[in-house]
């Protein structure tokens, strides 16, 4: 089978979506498909996303996205965003009768109520039910909508999203995350904090930086708040971003991963940090509440992360049996299954 999948998220970038389309893709290949991925470095004007420089959207793909898709003859569309490249391969795949699924990656209303009422707060609840009203015609026009998790699936639903929902799940790569040897950190104060994702406003990583703790605060990634945290926060370590083996030392190397945000749908470097033997703290949301579903693996709390990280690194259970937990039930392999399972059920 051949697949196109289309995202507004793609290389250069380096966020949760493209690692999924990554991995995924590797495994569907593995299985004896054939992946095609569009982003927008394949178009040729693309501007920076408002607030996010690195991130490039494509302008006006229409006609340029026609020829691509026509010239791809795939067997299948996934479209992975509801970005400028998302939104007109679904108004193609509707408009030529091309059955197609979707995925809800983002939580872009929370993000941009988030971001629009930061300095008006009065523009949270409009701004946030235009989005929902977007997002719902966005994907009301797919066969299917991939979701990450049941309480995910539970609050689309309570939005009155009324398209069919199927899982898809994430993993993590084990021959990068795993436990091992701490090789980093060795002069800093313990025990060592670690965050890692977007520095953005909607990560609500103000949460993790401001909370009490006796160790050391380390913040790999980058994003638009990156400065101003880390002048307000100076005795915090700042990183940047790092990938592969770099990035998963960064994880080995820490004694607890703290994910601050209440409004990602998933949180896929939390299993990264289980499969690297780490507890994690983080708020009883959507993700988090789906992932840590036993003591051994974190604590999650309403409103006090400092005291959900100290009851987390009290457990006994040791980073062995966290990796072995995650490799149990998270895996590439299982998603992409999902994956394929889901899109056969259109065909």
């Amino acid at each position: 089978m051949k697949i196109l999948i289309i995202s507004d998220a793609w290389h250069p970038q380096v966020n949760g979506v493209v690692r999924t389309y990554e991995y995924l893709s590797q495994e569907l290949v593995k299985a004896g498909h054939v992946v095609e991925i569009v982003g927008p470095a394949s178009f040729k004007r693309t501007i920076p996303m408002p607030g996010y420089a690195e991130i490039k959207l494509a302008i006006a793909p229409k006609g340029q996205l026609k020829h691509i898709i026509e010239t791809a003859k795939a067997d299948y569309i996934h479209i992975a965003t509801e970005g400028p490249l998302g939104w007109a391969a679904r108004n193609y795949c509707i408009k030529h009768n091309y059955e197609f699924t979707t995925t809800y990656h983002t939580h872009f209303p929370d993000y941009a109520a988030k971001r629009f009422s930061k300095y008006l707060p009065f523009l949270f609840k409009p701004i946030h039910a235009i989005c929902r009203h977007i997002v719902k015609t966005f994907h009301a026009g797919a066969e299917s909508m991939f979701v990450a998790t049941k309480s995910l699936e539970k609050e689309l639903k309570e939005w009155g999203f009324k398209t069919p929902m199927q899982p898809l799940s994430r993993g993590a790569n084990l021959d990068i995350f795993h436990h091992g040897t701490q090789t980093l950190f060795k002069d800093l104060p313990k025990p060592i904090a670690l965050y890692v994702g977007r520095i953005a406003i909607e990560k609500n990583i103000e949460s993790f930086l401001a909370m009490p703790w006796s160790g050391s605060k380390i913040i790999v990634g980058k994003g638009p708040s990156r400065a101003a945290l880390e002048k307000q926060y100076p005795e915090a370590h700042f990183v940047g971003t790092k990938t592969g083996q770099e990035l998963g030392d960064h994880y080995r190397s820490a004694d607890i991963f703290i994910f601050p945000s209440r409004t990602d749908t998933f949180g896929m470097v939390l299993v990264e940090a289980m499969a690297c033997g780490l507890p994690v703290a983080a708020y009883n949301v959507t993700g988090p509440k789906d992932i840590i579903t036993e003591d051994m693996l974190g604590a999650l709390t309403e409103d006090d992360l400092s005291t959900a990280a100290q009851k987390a690194l009290s457990h006994s259970a040791t980073k062995q049996q966290r990796a072995d937990y995650t490799k149990q039930h998270y895996s590439w392999k299982a998603a992409s299954e999902q994956f394929l399972n889901g899109i056969k059920k259109q065909g």
